[in-house]
Parts: structure tokens; sequence; C-alpha cells
């Protein structure tokens, strides 16, 4: 049995906290109230084969008790076993079809104590449960996420993960991107993703991307109108290929390989964050509404949790060669 909360007791395997999104940046000494239960999920793992995982929600303190918090529902079923919901709730949304490239979203459901499965409450803290669903289950698959409502897991099995991408394989494709040197259509200078250990790091030959027209450039004051050091979301711009005026970014290639449905060639980018990986990831994360709040879905970059915008959420890149 492995435990997940927000509490760093000993009983927590697992602490997970609130994620914050480039666009809830905090100042020094702010912080923010956590919505994850102390003791939010517990996941009993089978020792032999089949090695089905299951999750419930809650878990047991240092008195090996369950623990709930005051305003949690809780009632009595029919046989006088006790069962309940965290405050906040632990919502389950399984992948039809795995996690491949032929995945689509399932549905949202919430898990109780003793590991029913219902529908979603009007919102996350009503004491008012959801429709038990009596033909489901809470057993964990390939590809399964898991909302603590702050925080939202990616449950991948050891099969699943086998068919994944690795960090090799990542490395392999930005060097094969690289060493088709693509070019600024401006400045002519040759473009380069930096390493995956400077992810975070702006370099000189970063490629910059209009994200309304996916055309790729280095990053350049076209008009000198902005500064890179400004917010991504905020630059607006206009592509001097096509004319078309929308939010120009850096790009980062994706570096999480869980977060891959195939292994193909990075050749599309979330809006407006400019994670770049294959086309069918940000098709298949396009599509999941993640739970925000207390009853809102939007859907979000994988990698960084940025809600994403326009019409699909991503964009098809458009890369020009030494040869164009």
């Amino acid at each position: 049995m492995f435990q997940i909360g927000r509490s760093t007791e000993n009983p927590i395997d697992f602490v997970v906290t609130d994620t914050v999104t480039s666009g809830q940046s905090l100042t020094d000494g702010q912080t923010i109230q956590s919505t994850i239960s102390r003791f939010a999920c517990r996941i009993i793992c089978q020792r032999n084969p089949p090695y089905s995982a299951r999750i419930y929600a809650a878990g047991f303190d240092s008195s090996k008790n369950i623990f709930l918090g005051e305003k949690a529902a809780k009632w009595r079923m029919r046989d006088g076993q006790m069962d309940g919901l965290t405050t906040n709730g632990v919502l389950v949304m399984h992948p039809r079809q795995g996690f491949t490239q032929d995945s689509t979203p399932g549905v949202w459901r919430e898990i109780s104590v003793c590991g029913n499965v219902f529908t979603l409450r009007e919102t996350r803290s009503a004491q008012q449960t959801g429709k038990m669903m009596d033909y489901e289950c809470n057993e964990l698959v390939d590809g399964s996420l898991i909302d603590l409502c702050g925080a939202t897991l990616l449950w991948r099995t050891a099969e699943g993960l086998a068919r994944t991408p690795t960090v090799k394989h990542l490395e392999v494709l930005r060097q094969e991107f690289n060493a088709g040197r693509p070019q600024c259509p401006v400045g002519f200078n040759t473009l380069a993703f930096p390493s995956l250990r400077r992810k975070d790091v702006l370099d000189e030959k970063q490629p910059w991307a209009y994200l309304r027209c996916g055309h790729v450039h280095g990053y350049h004051c076209w008009g000198g109108r902005r500064d890179p050091e400004v917010e991504a979301e905020c630059q607006e711009r206009e592509c001097p290929m096509c004319r078309a005026q929308g939010p120009y970014v850096p790009l980062w290639l994706g570096c999480e390989p869980a977060f891959y449905v195939d292994a193909e060639p990075p050749t599309h980018a979330f809006m407006p964050c400019g994670h770049v990986c294959s086309e069918k990831t940000t098709a298949y994360w396009s599509q999941i509404s993640l739970p925000h709040g207390t009853h809102a879905f939007h859907a979000a970059c994988p990698f960084c949790i940025h809600p994403l915008s326009g019409e699909t959420g991503s964009v098809r890149l458009i890369f020009q060669s030494p040869l164009d």
C-alpha cells in the first residue's frame, strides 16, 4: 500500500503539493491555501500477477485510522460499513484504448474511501454524492489520471512505460532536429533546441514561433516592440512571413517521456506555452479537460499545466531548412 497526500507525517509515502502554473507566480512570502487533502488517497498494488493497482480515497494516519476532514461527506452503507469522500474529492479518469497514439479521454469519476465509483458531485466539496456506478471499478490502468484538487497525477504501468520513448530517445530526436540546421527566415541564423538539462534557459539559438501560424524563427526585435524577458503570453507579434498576428514565444522540447503517446519527432507546439512534442501527443492532451478549481475544467499542457488556448490547443510548426 502506498499513501499519497499533503501531510509530511510518516504514513504518507508520496507528499504532494499544489501545482502552481506560470500564470500564478507567487511573490516572496506569499503562500496559497492548499486544497489537497492531508491524507488524499491510497493505492494498493498486488504483488502477484496480474499486478493490479486499485485506488481508494483518504488514507490511514499514525493511529491507523482513516483520516477524513470534518466537512468530508460520510455515510453508512446497507451492510453497515461506513464510506465517505475526501473534502475536495479524489477524481480518476481512465483513457479509452489504453495510453497509446489511438487513446481518447475517458469520463471523470470520483472514488470513495471504500473504492466505490461515483459520478462527480455538483462541486468538489458538496455534501451530496454523485450517482454510484455499480459496474465500474477503482482499478488503475496505464494512463489513468488522478486529480487531488490542486495536483493531477499520471499513472503509468511498467508495460506502458516500456513502449514510451526514453530520455535517450528524446535526446536523439533533439540531435536529429539540430542536425537539420533549421534557419531563421529573417536573420538566416541556425536554430537549435538547447540540451534537455538546460530546458529553462533561453539560448541565442533558441527557436521561437508565431503561434497563430506556426512559422519558426530565431528571436528578433521585429519593430523593436518586445523584449525576450517579457512574459511569453504577453507577446503579440505580426509574423513577417504571413502577417498573422498572435503570440510569439520560445519553443521548448517536452522532456518528460511518460507524457508521450508515441515516439515520433517533435512537430507541434502547445499554445501558448510553446512546449514541443509529437503531433499525436499534442492532440491527445489537447482533448483532455483537467479539473480546475471547484467545478471548472480546462485542457492544459502536460509539461507545465498552463491552460491551452486556440481552437485546437496546439499548432503545427513550420521550419525553414537551409535548402528552402
